[in-house]
């Protein structure tokens, strides 16, 4: 029963992932329906909801009749990605994508592993959190003196936001401190940043976004880019692998600044929408090296019209395996409680491809979950690139060259399970309090991994046996320098430190001369279709 109820949560977070961020704010059309077959559909779902009310078990919850059930369920008939969002969720939703806010400046998380506790995932680096010495791993007791221990993470983000310049007092529970630790922290502007590049190899840029669901992404990519020195780049690895999509405007700058002016980027038209055309805006300096774009089953939406569009127009390499294809346009029409996600029309890649894959005959879940086929299906639709490469519709974006990640064993997905959280609550036992400090370049050593091991062994949650420690020792190392490179550092410091060990990424950059002959190839087509004929 708690393995089902594990994947019915996994499966709703799924939905509110993929489902958000991907159109603009419309307000509702008049319906073509006729009035005489909505008001008969009105009556019936009228009638049915009177005599659930009446004859109910249990008293009736009105809003959560509507709210979570028959909106939702009309929504869910449609396709998997049209949703219903509650208020709270629309209001995250909207926060998110404008990427500021005022608080303290940390993500909270709710640690089911260890009695739904309210702990500090992260401070945001420079942020008032990160000011007051909060940490990873400290445990939100209060919040001005209000008792957070039975509360959930958001209402928890709910009393940590306010005005600016305002002071809010948060306790914290730190494991192997002797008292609680109380801090007084002084609310500020907080923006985030989904964005991350720095040089893999000498003059070889590695350019990593994790989402395009904020309106500032387009934005951090130019000033990151600009910081770096774009004019010195030879080679980009753009890193799109677990991406799940975003705001389509956003995908749009990103992939434009790459390609030539005015080529497009994806275009989109539904039943009631016209078809609209979106093209590229080029930065000049992002024209002259090569690029090889890494993606997997987690690319979705946003990412799969970066990665098409950069693909059909031959403008990169594309490696790593099909995108999940994901290629329905959702606009957001507000209602008096919170918002429709509605499907309104289908995104299609320079070429003509369609990105979405299909999804009738199947069961929602197996839609987000089962594993799709990574080759083309011999009926898909074939369009050609630039250069005239074959590509294949409907079922994602299938890459150039195929990179297939090593899959996990049982103890790396014991070790690395979201329920688990086992190198988290190790970093508490590890710096025991203390203020988390590393030597730069730090790796653990073989000491280190006996005490992990030690501690591992009273960890019912992860049965393993001295073989099965021995033979993932290398995995354990890594896994272990990123969870204390966290806490010593900060998240980007531990990010960069496993991506310079990241295989897919080393192939990546070896890859790099196949993106520029790439390039080279079709320069000489499009400059021999430019020559005029006598």
């Amino acid at each position: 029963m708690k393995k089902r109820t594990l994947l019915v949560v996994a499966f709703a977070a799924a939905m509110t992932l993929l489902a958000p961020w991907y159109g603009p704010v419309i307000r509702a059309r008049a319906a073509s329906t006729g009035p005489d077959e909505l008001e008969g559909g009105m009556k019936t779902v009228a009638s049915a909801y009177a005599l659930i009310e009446k004859n109910f078990a249990d008293h009736v919850d009105s809003e959560k009749a509507f709210y979570q059930g028959a909106i939702p369920g009309m929504l869910h008939t449609l396709d998997p990605h049209s949703n219903f969002v509650d208020p709270a969720d629309y209001k995250e939703m909207q926060r998110k994508q404008r990427a500021a806010y005022f608080g303290v400046g940390m993500e909270i998380v709710q640690d089911v592993s260890n009695n739904d506790h309210v702990m500090v995932m992260r401070p945001f680096p420079g942020s008032p959190a990160w000011k007051a010495d909060l940490r990873r791993g400290d445990w939100i007791v209060a919040v001005d003196g209000k008792d957070t221990t039975a509360m959930k993470s958001p209402d928890v983000a709910d009393l940590l936001r306010g005005p600016r310049g305002t002071q809010v007092r948060v306790t914290v529970k730190r494991e192997g401190a002797p008292d609680y630790v109380s801090a007084e922290v002084t609310r500020g502007e907080i923006e985030t940043s989904i964005v991350d590049e720095f040089w893999v190899k000498p003059n070889i840029a590695f350019l990593r976004l994790d989402s395009f669901e904020a309106q500032n992404v387009a934005r951090d990519v130019e000033a990151d880019m600009r910081k770096l020195g774009e004019q010195n780049v030879n080679g980009l690895i753009l890193d799109l692998r677990g991406n799940p999509g975003g705001l389509v405007n956003e995908a749009v700058a990103v992939a434009g600044r790459f390609l030539r002016d005015g080529q497009i980027v994806v275009s989109h038209h539904g039943r009631a929408e016209q078809e609209q055309v979106f093209r590229a805006h080029a930065v000049a300096a992002a024209q002259k090296y090569p690029m090889v774009v890494l993606v997997d089953g987690g690319s979705a939406s946003a990412s799969e019209i970066v990665s098409g569009a950069l693909q059909d127009h031959d403008r990169a390499w594309i490696m790593g395996s099909t995108t999940f294809g994901k290629g329905l346009v959702q606009a957001q029409f507000p209602l008096q409680e919170g918002a429709l996600l509605l499907t309104i029309a289908h995104y299609y890649t320079p070429s003509g491809r369609l990105i979405q894959r299909d999804y009738s005959n199947q069961s929602f879940f197996d839609y987000y979950y089962a594993k799709h086929n990574d080759t083309p299906d011999p009926g898909a639709e074939i369009k050609a690139t630039d250069a005239g490469r074959k590509v294949y519709g409907g079922g994602g974006i299938t890459p150039d060259e195929k990179y297939t990640a090593p899959r996990l064993n049982v103890l790396q997905r014991r070790l690395s399970h979201v329920y688990t959280l086992t190198m988290y609550h190790y970093g508490n036992v590890f710096f025991s309090g203390q203020k988390p400090v590393l030597p730069t370049g730090w790796q653990p050593s073989d000491a280190d991994l006996a005490k992990f091991e030690a501690w591992l062994k009273t960890q019912p949650s992860v049965p393993f046996t001295d073989d099965e420690f021995q033979a993932n020792k290398d995995f354990i190392r890594g896994e272990l320098r990123y969870e204390l490179y966290f806490r010593a550092f900060d998240k980007q410091t531990a990010d960069r430190a496993m991506w310079l060990d990241d295989p897919e990424i080393k192939k990546g950059i070896e890859s790099l001369p196949k993106a520029q002959a790439l390039v080279q190839q079709v320069q000489k087509v499009m400059a021999q279709r430019e020559i005029p004929r006598g």
